[in-house]
Parts: structure tokens; C-alpha cells; sequence
């Protein structure tokens, strides 16, 4: 790997972070822009928690639930299957395992947005089952927090 590789592995999350402040600053286009170019310029051998990391706030900035989706996807994809680009480090694959809950439970939201109930459930049971790999800090309790809440939801539907 060359150092521009890596100097350039290291910029990502701090340019998704940006992005991330786009769109919960209310620039979904701009957000969506940005995410959109990260991920042509990362491609399909791009670091397996960048990708995951990426494609899971692409699908944040999607306006169609169905290309909400599709994104997610995507996301649950790169963390799945790391080897499909280059091998993830160990750190990587224990932080790829710590965002099953979220993914799964994004996946619920958007098959529930899409009133395909089966689906939902199927995804919000194996968020919950994956949330042994969530620690018991805040991040943890609110996805914790989110997944019973759409249970919740799912049952009075």
C-alpha cells in the first residue's frame, strides 16, 4: 500500500464525518453528493469498514425508501462479507461485528417504511440477537432503546 493509500484510507471517516454534518444539518443533496463521490473514489476493494461505514449514512441521505434500502444493503453487504475487497484488519472486523445491531435494525425500519412486515421483524430479530456485540454505554442503550421501540411499533401495526 502506498502512502497516499493510506493517508487517503485515513481521510474517509473524517469526510463522511463532514458529510454526516450536512445531513443532520438539514443538506441532504449535499450529504448525499459527497457520500456518493467517497464511494465511487473507495470502489469495490476499499477498506470493508469504510464501505459498511459509508453506504450506512448513504442510506441516511436517501429521500426513496427503496433506494433507503438498497443502501442498507449494501452496508450489511460490505460488513458481512470483508473479504470481498481486501481482508479487514482485526480491529475492523470487531467493529463491523459492533454495527450487526444497527444494520439489522435499519434494515427493520426500511422494510417497515415499505409495509413488508415479515421482513422487519425477520431484520429486527437478528438486530437484537446481535446486540452482544454492543457495549452497555450510551450508544449501546439507544440502539437498544430504537430496537424496542420499532418492536413496539411493529406489534401495534
Amino acid at each position: 500500500m502506498t502512502e497516499q493509500q493510506r493517508t487517503s484510507d485515513e481521510e474517509v471517516p473524517t469526510r463522511i464525518g463532514q458529510a454526516r454534518m450536512l445531513l443532520h444539518g438539514g443538506d441532504r443533496e449535499e450529504a448525499r453528493n459527497r457520500l456518493g463521490a467517497l464511494w465511487q473514489q473507495l470502489g469495490p476493494d476499499g477498506d470493508p469498514l469504510h464501505r459498511c461505514t459509508l453506504a450506512h449514512y448513504l442510506a441516511d441521505a436517501q429521500d426513496d425508501p427503496d433506494t433507503e434500502l438498497a443502501w442498507d444493503l449494501r452496508a450489511l453487504s460490505a460488513a458481512e462479507d470483508p473479504g470481498a475487497g481486501r481482508a479487514a484488519p482485526y480491529a475492523s472486523a470487531a467493529a463491523l461485528r459492533a454495527l450487526y445491531p444497527s444494520l439489522h435494525l435499519n434494515l427493520a425500519a426500511d422494510y417497515a417504511k415499505l409495509r413488508r412486515p415479515d421482513a422487519a421483524r425477520a431484520h429486527l430479530d437478528r438486530a437484537r440477537a446481535a446486540c452482544e456485540a454492543l457495549d452497555d454505554g450510551p450508544y449501546g442503550a439507544g440502539v437498544r432503546a430504537e430496537i424496542e421501540r420499532l418492536d413496539r411499533r411493529l406489534r401495534e401495526d
